[in-house]
């Protein structure tokens, strides 16, 4: 009797031992899958960014960008363009499992689709490109988060053209120019094309806004044989090449020697505050070759700056009573103890007159730079419009500052040693976008009236 009871009450705790653990097991497991449907429920859909910009679709496109999803991984990439109803697949991409339970294998990639219309039977004209991503969430039976993109875009394969307006283009080395043409298409990119040296043209001189005007130069190195046309680039990436009449000038520039004394670097190196601990002759060199290279990148990186109108008129003028002490394209050999240290060509005309000479303004314009830069030492720079500038160096003053809107024969400072001057006169230099040219030409009035004004008056008559 006593051993059944005994029996019975065991019974009786296992029993109410398993109720606890069968709970136990049943939260453990509804909470597992709570949390497996959470994870594998996520509604976070793929991220998709398209790194190309343009809405024009050329002869040939690359369209890119990536795909990431960091919860459940990349299920498919999918994309497509339509045009007059009908739809061209252009990538369709799955990407592998780890599992029903394991989500991608791949959380982020990118694409590239080459697009070429004419391969694909599609005409010009507006078209819808499409692009699909889903992940592998367990959203939408399974089938996953979707991100879906339209983006309108318009086909256009017809490269741009350009006729000319101007008829005769003399350009002598070193030296400057002007094209007008017309382009058949707006928002072009168009200009000149120096030996592979872009000059970009400019509309808004004329009523008709598909005529630009391109300043161009020959550089001092770029010989006879250089070939030039006109380049236009369309919005879709679509370009044509016009050619143009033109003769080349060949021109000699003058040599000249400078000698290097232990005065003159005893004078001027502490002006330049450049971190150098050997002889001041090497500082000298190190400052005429790096120094230099920089200084003219800063000067020229001002065509960045350049307005869209001609603020110039008439001749140019140069420093009143100033006499020329060296040339454009000058090529200078610096001698130190008799030993040729360095070369280095003379991207300007420096004028002497007296001591601190009244520097007036070549021609009206926009003072884009007024400070110290370098070896040029305290240094203005006028744009003048359409990418002409005039720069003046080495000045003792400046009496104008940045922005301010300057005539001609204006005041801008005074002439003096300052930078890698080694006496008191300017430095006066002009250039053309990125390219140094011969101020002469733009002191010579029958040259600007065969060569620029009377361009521009025959395509006004037009």
């Amino acid at each position: 009797m006593m051993i059944n009871s005994y029996g019975n009450q065991l019974k009786n705790k296992k029993k109410s031992f398993k109720i606890p653990l069968l709970i136990l097991l049943s939260l453990f497991a509804a909470i597992s899958l709570i949390y497996l449907l959470i994870i594998k429920l996520e509604g976070d859909k793929p991220s998709v960014t398209i790194t190309s910009d343009s809405n024009y679709i050329g002869e040939s496109f690359i369209f890119s960008g990536t795909v990431s999803d960091r919860k459940s991984g990349i299920r498919s990439i999918w994309a497509g363009i339509l045009k007059d109803g009908k739809e061209k697949v252009l990538i369709d991409k799955q990407f592998p499992s780890k599992g029903i339970t394991g989500g991608g294998d791949l959380f982020s990639t990118s694409f590239s689709i080459s697009i070429e219309p004419k391969s694909l039977d599609l005409t010009d004209g507006k078209a819808i490109l499409r692009i699909a991503a889903r992940d592998f969430s367990w959203k939408d039976w399974n089938s996953g988060n979707l991100t879906y993109i339209e983006k309108e875009v318009i086909i256009d394969t017809k490269p741009p053209r350009a006729d000319i307006l101007t008829r005769h283009h003399n350009v002598n080395q070193g030296g400057s120019g002007l094209v007008i043409f017309r382009v058949s298409e707006p928002d072009t990119k168009s200009g000149v094309n120096v030996g592979g040296n872009f000059f970009p043209g400019h509309p808004g001189y004329f009523k008709d806004p598909y005529i630009f005007m391109a300043f161009f130069a020959l550089a001092h190195n770029q010989d006879t044989e250089t070939e030039l046309f006109v380049q236009t680039t369309d919005r879709a990436g679509n370009h044509s090449r016009t050619g143009f009449y033109y003769h080349l000038r060949k021109k000699r520039f003058a040599k000249d020697s400078i000698r290097i004394s232990d005065k003159f670097l005893n004078w001027k190196m502490p002006e330049f505050n450049i971190d150098f601990s050997g002889e001041k002759i090497q500082k000298f060199i190190e400052i005429n070759q790096k120094l230099r290279k920089k200084n003219c990148g800063t000067i020229l990186s001002l065509r960045n700056n350049s307005g869209s109108n001609i603020y110039w008129k008439d001749t140019f003028i140069r420093l009143a009573g100033s006499a020329k002490k060296a040339g454009f394209a000058d090529f200078r050999s610096y001698r130190y103890k008799g030993k040729i240290i360095d070369k280095q060509y003379h991207m300007g005309i420096d004028l002497a007159s007296i001591t601190h000479s009244p520097v007036p303004a070549a021609n009206s314009g926009r003072v884009v730079f007024s400070d110290v830069e370098g070896i040029f030492g305290k240094t203005v720079v006028i744009d003048h419009g359409f990418g002409l500038f005039s720069m003046y160096s080495h000045l003792s003053s400046i009496d104008v500052k940045k922005g301010q809107e300057i005539s001609r024969g204006d005041p801008i400072g005074r002439t003096g040693t300052t930078g890698l001057a080694g006496g008191d006169h300017l430095h006066y230099g002009m250039f053309i976008h990125n390219t140094f040219v011969n101020p002469i030409e733009w002191w010579d009035g029958s040259w600007i009236k065969n060569n620029i004004t009377s361009k521009i008056n025959d395509v006004k008559r037009m």
